[in-house]
């Protein structure tokens, strides 16, 4: 970097556009800013991992409910992550949910700014990068935020190009997520309700996120190795591909697009809730010459309205040979701290962890 690239006025300048970047490819730029370029903590020669794959649970053609769980119980133990096929959402409810996001980003940048804005405490809003001014590096991609719960936007909030199907498609996710939370619940050998009785879907948050094309793939990335700071994720992705999880190995495994399916990971605050037991862990998409690529990432944990309640490991999960791994936290101190601290290459997991005296 030399004196002359001064980093912040180039961000600022940026976003300012309120054009994202899809602004930058609908102009023919042939090099990316240099604010895009990967971070030391992405750069990493991590090889592909092509020997495992990542599961497919059929909700319903197994026909056994143990079976099912069973399922459910090793992916969440092995991966944390996992796809779902027969989850109840029509494939044409999935198809017109991603053309609504593609027909927002694609209608004019005068129209989307009207949505452009950071701030975060808005039931909806577009912006590129959240932590744009903070990141080592910014990831390829837009973003349309918009949250459900627990307290829904007005319908005038909402972009009138998509605004019936992402009402309905967050009512038909949330279903699914009740349901996988009943189903982690007895993988933990809890009653089926446990988790959704500890407010696990109180909140509910849909990322609905745009990766234009890119001119220069190899120096960026679509999004930065990272793990959720939820309790679940329920993604929505195109064909196009992308996304990688990181293994035990430190080897990416593609998680690939099948057809009707969504993929369901484990969350940060649901690892710290079993005590360890099921894992969250890091991800990532490559930026890619093809696009636009589209997915739509909806999260389980309340964000907003703070509260005081607190979460620990389960008690019913401890035991003598067992105990608890994390102290205590609240989501917004925990969300906090995953802001700051994600930028710089650690876990922020590890900060809740209890020593051994504690």
């Amino acid at each position: 970097m030399g004196e002359e690239y001064d980093r912040g006025k180039e961000i600022k300048a940026f976003d300012e556009t309120k054009a994202g970047v899809k602004g930058l490819v609908d102009v023919g730029i042939t090099q990316i800013p240099r604010f895009f370029h990967k971070s030391i903590f992405d750069d990493i020669p991590y090889l592909r991992d092509l020997q495992f794959s990542i599961p497919i649970i059929d909700l319903k053609g197994l026909n056994d409910p143990i079976k099912i769980v069973n399922r459910v119980r090793e992916a969440s133990e092995n991966g944390g992550f996992f796809q779902i096929i027969n989850h109840s959402i029509s494939k044409s409810v999935m198809e017109e949910m991603k053309e609504g996001v593609r027909r927002f980003f694609e209608q004019e940048t005068k129209v989307k700014k009207a949505f452009y804005t950071r701030d975060s405490s808005k039931a909806v809003l577009y912006n590129t990068n959240g932590n744009l001014y903070t990141s080592p590096s910014a990831d390829w991609r837009d973003t349309f935020t918009y949250r459900m719960a627990p307290n829904p936007p007005n319908l005038e909030e909402l972009p009138h190009v998509c605004r019936d199907i992402l009402v309905e498609y967050s009512k038909q996710v949330m279903k699914v997520g009740i349901f996988l939370f009943e189903l982690i619940s007895e993988a933990l050998g809890l009653n089926p309700n446990h988790l959704y009785n500890m407010d696990c879907t109180e909140g509910q948050i849909l990322f609905c996120h745009y990766y234009p094309p890119c001119p220069q793939p190899e120096l960026t990335m679509g999004a930065t190795k990272h793990s959720d700071m939820n309790f679940l994720t329920i993604l929505l992705q195109d064909d196009i591909g992308g996304l990688q999880v990181l293994n035990d190995d430190n080897k990416w495994i593609d998680v690939s697009p099948q057809p009707g399916a969504l993929v369901v990971n484990i969350g940060d605050l649901l690892q710290l809730i079993t005590n360890d037991r099921f894992k969250s862990v890091e991800h990532r998409v490559l930026a890619s010459h093809e696009g636009p690529r589209i997915s739509i990432a909806c999260f389980f944990a309340k964000y907003v309205n703070p509260t005081s309640k607190l979460y620990g490991p389960i008690k019913e999960l401890l035991s003598e040979n067992d105990p608890p791994k994390y102290r205590e936290t609240t989501v917004q101190e925990y969300i906090s701290y995953f802001s700051e601290k994600c930028n710089e290459g650690t876990k922020p997991l590890d900060r809740f962890k209890l020593t051994k005296k504690e």
